[in-house]
């Protein structure tokens, strides 16, 4: 199998007001093609932390070092920002822990699936559209064409979860 991700020595800290606060420290993985990674660990041990530093999702005041970040081939030890928005929701996704923050209020959950497939995939809205419909289909959300039309607030706390899992899945990434 070939390598999809690797990690060696991966370290975060956050630049505050009374000095920097590590979160990472030392973090080294790596994860072939068609294999599973569980990463675990109590609430704030830096699991999210590792991932969105992996990802570059992190604030300005984060500081990310490591000896290397490798994904599918490509070297995103220190990555240019359109790199990385060429990896990120396309071949690299994330379900974030909390939908309500993670989707934007403003606009429909159609709109905010669709986006990505625009954006990544160079597909038609059409197009679009539907593979979204199929997608909040796949992930068991009923009457997936009139969701499409409607807005984060007007859907469950595990309906936006599994929006979500949609929106992570919709471009086929490499890395969930």
């Amino acid at each position: 199998m070939s390598r999809l991700l690797e990690v060696k020595n991966l370290k975060t800290s956050f630049k505050t007001h009374i000095g920097d606060v590590q979160a990472v420290r030392g973090v080294s993985l790596h994860l072939d093609k068609g294999e599973a990674l569980g990463i675990v660990g109590e609430s704030g041990c830096g699991k999210s932390v590792t991932m969105m530093s992996i990802m570059r999702l992190l604030a300005d005041n984060a500081v990310i070092d490591a000896d290397t970040i490798m994904f599918n081939g490509t070297d995103i030890t220190n990555p240019n920002e359109k790199v990385m928005q060429k990896i990120r929701g396309n071949e690299m996704a994330m379900i974030f822990q909390d939908p309500m923050t993670s989707l934007n209020p403003l606009y429909t959950v159609g709109e905010q699936l669709t986006e990505h497939l625009i954006k990544h995939k160079r597909i038609s809205k059409k197009e679009a559209n539907e593979q979204a419909i199929k997608m909040l289909d796949m992930v068991g959300i009923p009457s997936p064409e009139k969701r499409l039309k409607q807005y984060p607030h007007e859907f469950s706390g595990g309906m936006r979860q599994r929006v979500m899992i949609a929106m992570s899945l919709i471009c086929e990434p490499n890395l969930i």
